[in-house]
């Protein structure tokens, strides 16, 4: 089979034996006779997470609506579906998803799997609304589990990294239908938000900060506010000395805005303004590199104190720099585990040569706060400091073996970090 890289490009698989089954009972033929096999979905992870020598599962086939319960407010999907498919599945059911990533195009279970989030103090990452899923796991037998019937596992397992098996279906709970309004404020200096950052991150139900790190101020400050009979008002013209933005604009300064969801205060569906860019705009590839790190949300302002010194290695490589907040959760491996948090998560440009020598020291910076890198990004971060960050690591291993005990799943990247 021909080379196979993920979405970015930066990473090709090692794998040469490619499968694309159209049936669960075609995954768990494949697992009974294979050694070691792992699982893609849209190819959005950075790393070797979902890497292997030997064979390799695209669920790209697997990518239905199983069921839909508008009293109960849950769906069952294919684990091959992607966020873009669910928003316009959910479109004029009266039923919404609580949040996006800031690009829809990527697989639900995929993201699950790595904790992968949106933003806003109230809403927890994307996994934390998974109620219930399917899997196979290493001897190819079929399980079934829910937050009902089994609440610990379900938080061993919502966010999985791929270790106990392959995800066949997913179940997430659902909320009313909401619109979402979108403005976008330019120049906030490091000075007023270290001053009000709190007010800052909680005054929208989904709030971004980017900066290019070239001066001491974030570009831009994007509140997605949910639209109500009272705040269907105008922005306020300024955010703490920011301005706001009276065009649409792109993260990226010099990007056209086109592919954006719209702004300029203009209410739209949850589902075109959560994510940052449109659900109709498919990239097929992002020639860049992603690393993000979260940490304790309290500790924002010394983390940015702390990265400030490294701006001139870190601004000739740079996009962009987005900090997100995020709601604690319980799930074990999540990186927002019993931790109100925020993110800062960077996007580099495609030279990895480079960016390999500054995250070090952006990792030495964070790690008086702790900082946990996504799972699915890239970092350098050693294993032991890792792993130290997850109190409930041993647990997972017992369940990682109950499921996958002759390591099917098994690769690098899980014998390094988790295993």
């Amino acid at each position: 089979m021909a080379e196979q890289r993920n979405w970015a490009g930066n990473f090709i698989y090692s794998a040469v034996n490619w499968h694309m089954p159209e049936s669960v009972e075609e995954i768990q033929e494949l697992v009974k006779k294979c050694n070691r096999l792992k699982v893609t979905g849209s190819r959005h992870s950075f790393n070797n997470i979902a890497d292997t020598t030997d064979q390799m599962i695209s669920l790209e086939k697997l990518n239905q609506v199983i069921s839909f319960d508008k009293d109960k407010r849950k769906i069952t999907m294919e684990a091959g579906m992607k966020y873009s498919e669910v928003c316009q599945y959910l479109e004029g059911t009266g039923l919404a998803i609580h949040n996006l990533a800031s690009l829809p195009h990527i697989s639900v279970a995929g993201a699950c799997a790595t904790a992968t989030h949106g933003s806003g103090d109230k809403n927890g990452n994307l996994a934390t609304i998974v109620s219930g899923l399917e899997f196979v796991d290493g001897k190819g037998d079929l399980h079934s589990i829910s937050r009902e019937e089994n609440p610990e596992e379900m938080k061993a397992l919502a966010v999985n990294l791929g270790a106990v098996g392959i995800v066949t279906k997913l179940t997430l709970d659902l909320i009313p239908d909401f619109q979402v309004k979108q403005d976008v404020y330019q120049n906030l200096s490091l000075e007023a938000f270290r001053k009000n950052y709190d007010t800052i991150f909680s005054s929208a139900y989904s709030v971004s900060l980017f900066t290019d790190w070239k001066s001491e101020q974030f570009n831009q400050v994007w509140l997605k506010g949910a639209v109500t009979e009272e705040d269907a008002c105008k922005a306020e013209a300024e955010l703490f000395g920011a301005s706001l933005a009276t065009v649409k604009l792109h993260p990226i300064s010099g990007h056209g805005a086109e592919h954006c969801t719209d702004q300029l205060g203009i209410a739209g569906p949850w589902h075109d303004r959560l994510a940052h860019f449109r659900i109709n705009f498919t990239p097929s590839s992002g020639k860049e590199l992603q690393s993000e790190y979260i940490i304790p949300r309290e500790k924002v302002v010394e983390a940015v104190n702390a990265i400030l010194p490294l701006r001139d290695s870190i601004a000739p490589l740079l996009f962009v720099c987005e900090l997100r907040s995020m709601a604690a959760d319980d799930l074990w491996m999540s990186m927002n585990y019993q931790q109100e948090s925020i993110g800062i998560h960077f996007t580099w440009k495609d030279e990895w040569d480079s960016v390999k020598q500054v995250l070090p020291k952006i990792e030495a910076a964070l790690e008086p706060f702790k900082a946990r890198p996504h799972w699915g990004k890239l970092f350098t971060m050693g294993p032991d400091r890792v792993k130290s960050y997850y109190e409930k690591l041993p647990e997972f291993q017992e369940i990682v073996k109950k499921y996958d005990p002759e390591g099917k799943f098994r690769n690098e990247f899980l014998d390094q970090y988790i295993l």
